[in-house]
Parts: C-alpha cells; sequence; structure tokens
C-alpha cells in the first residue's frame, strides 16, 4: 500500500504553526526518507512471489508485465538461484533446446549475447547474475533481499487461502495471490499443504526406478560417459582396511537394502563449484582448518583399489578451458552423500550448519584430490591447477553463494507427475512446460554388500524418449488446502519424475506458468485450481 507523501505534506504545510524555516526542515526529512520507505515498507500486493531460485525470477517478471503489483521477497541476497551460483553447465536435456520458451529463452539470449553469441551452453555465475539484475531492473521489479519466511507463526491463513507471510524481520506482505518458487518449498508447508520428502516405494506410483537402487544390481551408465558412472573396484569399508571391528569409514552404512523400497532419504547436495587454472585469476585451495584425513579415506581407497577416472564432470563456461563447473562424479565424487537428509525439514540454523559441512566436506576434497600422496600422480597434477576464480563470487569469498539443493519437499496435489509422464506412457492434459531431461538421482548413500565391500544407492539415470508436459494441476496445491497458492519449484512429482523435471530451464517456465495462473485467477475472482485451462494455455503458448 503505497503512501502520497507530498499530498500528506501539503496538508502539514496548511496546518502548521511552525516558522516558514522549520516547515521547510521537516519536508525535507520526509522527501529524502520517500524513497527508502517507498521501496522497502511491505504491505498490500497482487502477487507475492517468496523465492531464492531462478523460478523467482520468472515469475515476477511474468508477473509485472502482467500488469500485476508484485513483489519478490527473496530469502537470499542474490537474484536466480542455482542459475547465478554456479550452476553454469545448464541441462538442457540433449539437443532439445525447443524446450526452452518465455523468460527463460531471454535470460540465455542474454547470457549468450554477453559473450557475443546466439546461444551458449554454458556460462560463468557472475553473467548469470548480471543478465537477472538486468531483466528484473528493466520489468521495474521491487526485491526485498534477506527476508526468511517465519516458519511457525508467518503465514495468516484464512480457511484455505494465505492472507499473508510475515518475514523473521518482522515485515507483512499482505496479497491476493502467493507463489512458494523456493527450493525447499518453505512457505508452502507452513501453510499447512500436504507434501512428502524421500523416495516413494516402486509399488507406489508403479515405477521400476523407484525407491532403493544398489549400485551392485542396478548400474547406471551415465550420459557423459561409456562406462559405469558406480564402482567399478572392490572398496574396504572399514577404518582399518579388513578390519570389521574397527568401525566403518565415514559415509559408510551396514544396510539390508532391497530394490524398490521407499524411504526418507533424498539425494546428495554439492556445491557447483566455479573453479579455474588461470595463475591470474586463481585462489590455490588451502587445506581447511577442520580438515580429517579420515573423511576422504573412501576417495583415496577408491584410487589404491585401481578406478583410475577422474571424479569430476567438468564443463568449460563461457568457451573458455581455463574456466569451468566442476560437478561430481564417479564412485566418490564432490557429492556429501547421506549429510543432507534432514535439510528440507531443518531449522534455519541446523541448515546452515548443514551448508558449512559441505563446504568444509569440498574444500578437504579438492585439496586431498590435489595433494595427497596416496592420489595417483595424474589425478594428482591435474587437480591442483584448479583453484577459486577471483572474478566470482567476489562479497563471498569466491565460494558458490547457494548449496545444490537437488531435491526437498515435494507437493502432494490432486496430480502428481511420475515415471509414467516421462516415458509418456500417461500425457498430462494441461501442461504449462516442457521437460525432457534424464530421470536421474546422485548418490543416495554408501552401504557395505554382501561381500564386504563399498558399493553406491539411489543413482538412477534414463532418459525419456522425447519433451513431455508438465502438468498444471502438479503446482498447485490441493484445493480444499490452499486455493491462492501455486508451487512452481517443489512441484508435486515423484523423487523419479522430480529427478527429470528439476532443471534450471524448466523451473523458469513454470515459474512463469505459475504467475500467468495467478493473473488469470485474480482477473477473475477465482481459486488457482478453478481457472480456465485454455486461456491458461494460450498465455503460456504449450
Amino acid at each position: 500500500m503505497k503512501t502520497n507523501y507530498r499530498r500528506g505534506l501539503k496538508r502539514i504545510v496548511r496546518r502548521t504553526d511552525h516558522s516558514p524555516t522549520m516547515v521547510r526542515i521537516f519536508i525535507c526529512i520526509i522527501l529524502c526518507l520517500e524513497p527508502l520507505t517507498a521501496q522497502s515498507a511491505p504491505g498490500d500486493y497482487d502477487i507475492v512471489v517468496y523465492g531464492d531460485s531462478s523460478a523467482a525470477v520468472t515469475a515476477a517478471i511474468s508477473a509485472k508485465r502482467d500488469g500485476r503489483d508484485v513483489v519478490l521477497v527473496n530469502p537470499t541476497r542474490f537474484l536466480g538461484g542455482m542459475s547465478a551460483s554456479g550452476l553454469g553447465a545448464t541441462d538442457f536435456g540433449g539437443a532439445n533446446l525447443n524446450i526452452v520458451r518465455g523468460i527463460a529463452s531471454e535470460f540465455y539470449k542474454g547470457v549468450a549475447s554477453q559473450y557475443g553469441r546466439d546461444f551458449i551452453r554454458s556460462f560463468e555465475p557472475h553473467v548469470g547474475q548480471q543478465v537477472f539484475r538486468r531483466m528484473t531492473e528493466e520489468a521495474g521489479i521491487e526485491v526485498h533481499y534477506n527476508e526468511f519466511l517465519d516458519r511457525e507463526n508467518g503465514v495468516t491463513m484464512d480457511g484455505n487461502r494465505i492472507l499473508s507471510i510475515t518475514t523473521l524481520s518482522g515485515k507483512t506482505y499482505r496479497a491476493k495471490m502467493f507463489i512458494d518458487a523456493t527450493y525447499v518449498g518453505d512457505l508452502m508447508a507452513a501453510a499447512g499443504v500436504s507434501y512428502t520428502v524421500g523416495r516413494e516405494s516402486k509399488s507406489q506410483y508403479g515405477e521400476s526406478i523407484a525407491g532403493v537402487r544398489r549400485g551392485d544390481t542396478s548400474p547406471r551408465i551415465h550420459y557423459t560417459q561409456k562406462d559405469k558412472d558406480h564402482f567399478v573396484v572392490d572398496v574396504d569399508p572399514y577404518v582399518v582396511a579388513g578390519d570389521p571391528e574397527s568401525g566403518l569409514l565415514p559415509l559408510v552404512q551396514d544396510l539390508n537394502l532391497v530394490n524398490g523400497t521407499g524411504d526418507h532419504k533424498i539425494q546428495a547436495y554439492n556445491y557447483r563449484m566455479c573453479l579455474t587454472s588461470n595463475p591470474d585469476n586463481r585462489i590455490p585451495i588451502e587445506k581447511p582448518a577442520t580438515y580429517r584425513a579420515i573423511d576422504h579415506e573412501l576417495l583415496i581407497r577408491n584410487f589404491e583399489a585401481g578406478d583410475d577416472r577422474f571424479p569430476a564432470l567438468i564443463e568449460n563456461l563461457g568457451g573458455r578451458d581455463d574456466k569451468v563447473d566442476w560437478n561430481s562424479m564417479h564412485a566418490i565424487g564432490n557429492d556429501f552423500g547421506g549429510a543432507n537428509w534432514d535439510y528440507p525439514e531443518a531449522t534455519y540454523q541446523r541448515r546452515r550448519e548443514i551448508e558449512e559441512a559441505h563446504k568444509e566436506y569440498t574444500r578437504g576434497f579438492l585439496w586431498t584430490l590435489g595433494n595427497n600422496p596416496r592420489i595417483p600422480e595424474k589425478i594428482r597434477t591435474y587437480a591442483a591447477k584448479w583453484g577459486l576464480p577471483k572474478d566470482e563470487f567476489t562479497d563471498n569469498d569466491h565460494w558458490p553463494y547457494m548449496i545444490y539443493i537437488r531435491e526437498a519437499r515435494r507437493m502432494i496435489s490432486d496430480y502428481v507427475m511420475t515415471q509414467a509422464n516421462c516415458e509418456h506412457k500417461t500425457i498430462a492434459e494441461d501442461p504449462v512446460t516442457l521437460a525432457v531431461f534424464g530421470m536421474d538421482s546422485h548418490v543416495v548413500q554408501y552401504f557395505v554388500n554382501e561381500r564386504g565391500f563399498v558399493r553406491r544407492d539411489g543413482v538412477i539415470w534414463q532418459v525419456p524418449p522425447s519433451p513431455y508436459g508438465v502438468s498444471y494441476r502438479s503446482i498447485v496445491p490441493k484445493a480444499e488446502e490452499c486455493e491462492n497458492l501455486l508451487v512452481p519449484v517443489c512441484l508435486s512429482a515423484s523423487h523419479v519424475a522430480h529427478g527429470s523435471i528439476r532443471m534450471e530451464p524448466v523451473f523458469m517456465g513454470l515459474g512463469e506458468a505459475a504467475a500467468a495462473a495467478a493473473g488469470l485467477a485474480i482477473e477473475n475472482d477465482q481459486s488457482v485450481q478453478g481457472i480456465d485451462y485454455a486461456k491458461l494455455k494460450e498465455r503460456t503458448g504449450i
């Protein structure tokens, strides 16, 4: 709700008995405060977008272009989520670039133009940040940074409608429609919407690759590799090799795992590292003060057992071979398997602790790879040439802002996207964007198999035959739970299907569609479940 300060000042001047000098001083003070107050004071809006993702940006831009009074309430200090925090090597799903449309297409074209190209697949983090910032500024988006939802008492409901949300700083935002575009689904959960965390069993939705996936019985052939993306050698799991009484190495568990069973565990997180080999731009990886050699013993033993593959998926950024996106690969990479299971529902403080643990693990992993004499010399030499870039994340010690939250809460709505959708066995009748990336999950946990060696569980990869539609009903809650909320990131999908949908271009498309749907609901005084899909389809162009 905006205040007309000048009109109020005229009333004050007319009614005041103060001297002209005092009046002028008073007016100057108020006018100086006006821009700050107008931009930062929360109040009434058509649409509130709460989120830290790329979908939050596209949703806000979409709503603004639609003529809506919108605010982006951002729990981070930057725009764009993972697309501006290290995930520069964008997964479009092979050559299926036609799935990238609308505002997402504008973003990728904007990135490409920074390099003087029509198209580029991989880009530097600071370029993504610049493009997101420019797009929001050009659209005139009101953004409030570092505002965390009060998850205990910060959602005010009237029946099945959200009236307002309040952040930990005490700001309250009222709106007709709300969009939860976070990677974790905090607003959705606080509003009482049904959700799940973890892996469904194979039988729940009839998915052949659901649930537990033992790496020794369901090997994964990765899309960039010709060999198995699993343990290819036998690695001893015990602190003292060969001695079960000495206990298990960190990360390894003694479990009786059966393929296809469900649980509440999630695939590993990591930091998508932006690294450089340019000596003029490189900050060497230093040994962490908290370093424990045993935390990386599994990595070392895997090499010693004969696996000579370099444990990273490395892609050039911006067409440069001296700056890369570094992702986890093979048996032991920089995925921190099993360390993130309580992240989705953890307190803010606990999440920071988990993030710090991942940061220290990653630093230790990189340092070990480049310095430990038990690492093969060829591997060690190559790893040691990479370091943090001086020109990235300059206000964050050159470390990515955000941990890569591959999966957290997932809403349960009237329509759940499943493996059958990805395989075109079930077709969503109300698509709002397209997806095509492989049904993908990184490691969930390490375990000891019946022969007494380490194996991985949870890793899957299966490619859809062609692009498929993501249902509108999968981004709206059940009507009886909330009728003015849309959830484009923690959408209603099984663990298997979410692994395919969770690509940044798809999230951007879902964010844009969510804002269009919110606008239609406002126009027609309807719930988000009751809008005319034909009109939404016309707006989304699907």
